[in-house]
């Protein structure tokens, strides 16, 4: 069995083989965490689903609380990365339509990781304190305080509350995610249809610019 010293001197550092062992590892675990939770999931779960050694998990990211770790952090960029680009200058009925629109389509495509970070809500986020700490809120209040200044512009209804209205729009987006089998329950089908999805993105998008138009 190889150990991770000799998988350093086999593969040169930033090579397109790291990069790929370490995508495949990334995917293996959101599946695994997704399906089993932290607690059921083993490095060598992993390892199997990724087709790879166990030493190679171990290698990249050293122990399963460092993966779930990485796998948390990247899941968290790609929630608030749109949020990142919100502006005040930004039109809110484009932005808050493309918004809802990512939204809907993250929950599409990356079920699992949607599924892992409720998860780990659910239970306390034990192993997010760090991310859920002061620079988290003041990130949240920074992009509450664009929608008050649009509101003080007369540019949506005074009376919403601009954290209340992002709460909302994160249930209503990841609820296809997380609570994917009683929606394919309720509509009778083994698989939500793209067509599905985009009566999902103009329904809520309706909804919601309906309900903060001046």
């Amino acid at each position: 069995m190889l150990s991770g010293k000799d998988l350093m001197k086999q593969e040169p550092q930033g090579g397109a083989i790291r990069a790929r062992n370490r995508d495949l590892i990334i995917q293996a675990a959101i599946q695994e965490f997704a399906a089993k939770g932290f607690r059921g999931t083993t490095v060598q779960s992993i390892a199997d689903r990724a087709e790879l050694p166990k030493p190679n998990v171990h290698y990249y990211f050293g122990n399963k609380e460092a993966l779930y770790q990485e796998v948390l952090a990247n899941i968290m960029s790609l929630w608030d990365g749109s949020l990142d680009e919100l502006n005040a200058d930004d039109d809110p009925s484009l932005f808050i339509a493309e918004y809802i629109e990512r939204k809907v389509l993250f929950s599409k495509e990356n079920p699992e990781a949607s599924r892992i970070f409720a998860a780990e809500i659910l239970n306390g986020a034990p192993h997010m304190k760090a991310q859920f700490g002061k620079r988290y809120h003041e990130w949240f209040i920074g992009r509450s305080e664009i929608f008050k200044t649009w509101q003080t512009a007369g540019k949506i209804n005074a009376s919403v509350s601009p954290e209340h209205l992002l709460f909302i729009i994160w249930a209503a987006t990841q609820h296809y995610a997380d609570y994917e089998y009683q929606v394919k329950a309720a509509l009778g089908v083994r698989k939500i249809s793209q067509d599905q999805f985009q009566r999902a993105i103009d329904t809520l998008t309706h909804i919601v610019l309906a309900g903060i138009k001046p």
